[in-house]
């Protein structure tokens, strides 16, 4: 059965808020196409109020496609592996969840041979100070480059490593553990263009990031690094960035091909936990 929500668009240059729709409830043909409709156009959606279980999660997410495992397991809520757990609270001394995720601007899962559609995270229990998330439109940070920038960087292919900030990230944080050599040889590095075209609305966005993209291929090691300093400035743009304050039960989910995103820190003593799933995307082109 149909329901009654509305689509919202925020304001600045992505998001919508999706108000009314209950996702412990399967989506009819057509507010499904509604919402797939709406996560195209705004490119992050922020579904309100969703009392959900990870069941109701995991069943919205493989609507858009099979879900993605991370390469950390001991972040998985048990019982749903498909789940990661984003928190900074230990019990026992240990930490349930990966507290550092996003302290670097990414796309989800890009250093895979087939990145991530979209991820939807969803909010468990917030700080009352900080925990905010940025999100920044990547369609708009290809049309506003410089022509001349676009003409060197439009045939250009980065390469993606699950390792680049890896080692930065161990030495100030303790959610990073040593990497087996399994984990590593289950991520090697892979190529993918600069500048990617959306796969379902032909749009073309750039495609690095400071957190997976180690170096420009084709060219020296300067030009790389001078290069990746620029893409890196530019994609980050305050007028391309949505910034997420979150309310309790948000759910918001955002398209990896469109947006790279940023957590923008939750202090030590304040406790914090959200749900992400990952949904498989396409070989990058």
């Amino acid at each position: 059965m149909a329901q009654h929500f509305e689509i919202r668009p925020l304001p600045g240059p992505l998001g919508a808020e999706v108000i009314g729709l209950d996702l412990t409830r399967e989506l009819d043909a057509k507010d499904f196409a509604a919402i797939h409709r709406a996560h195209l156009d705004h490119h992050v959606l922020v579904f309100r109020a969703q009392h959900i279980q990870p069941e109701h999660q995991i069943r919205i997410s493989k609507r858009f496609g099979p879900l993605q495992i991370h390469v950390l397991k001991d972040f998985q809520l048990p019982g749903y592996p498909e789940i990661l757990r984003v928190s900074n609270i230990k019990e026992h001394g240990k930490p349930i969840g990966l507290g550092d995720a996003g302290v670097f601007w990414h796309s989800d899962l890009s250093y895979l041979v087939t990145p991530s559609l979209g991820s939807m995270l969803h909010a468990q229990e917030l700080p009352s100070v900080g925990g905010d998330t940025l999100f920044a439109n990547q369609h708009l940070a290809w049309e506003t480059l410089p022509e001349e920038l676009k003409a060197r960087v439009a045939d250009l292919q980065a390469e993606h490593s699950y390792l680049t900030q890896y080692e930065t990230l161990r030495e100030r944080s303790p959610w990073r553990p040593k990497l087996s050599q399994a984990q590593i040889d289950a991520v090697p590095p892979v190529a993918h263009p600069v500048v990617r075209t959306h796969p379902e609305t032909g749009r073309k966005a750039l495609f690095v990031s400071e957190h997976f993209t180690s170096r420009i291929l084709g060219v020296s090691p300067d030009e790389s690094d001078a290069l990746l300093k620029v893409l890196f400035a530019h994609t980050t743009k305050s007028e391309l960035v949505y910034r997420h304050q979150w309310q309790d039960h948000d759910m918001v989910f955002w398209d990896n091909r469109s947006v790279t995103h940023l957590a923008a820190g939750t202090p030590d003593h304040l406790r914090r936990k959200l749900y992400r799933t990952t949904i498989e995307g396409n070989v990058p082109y």
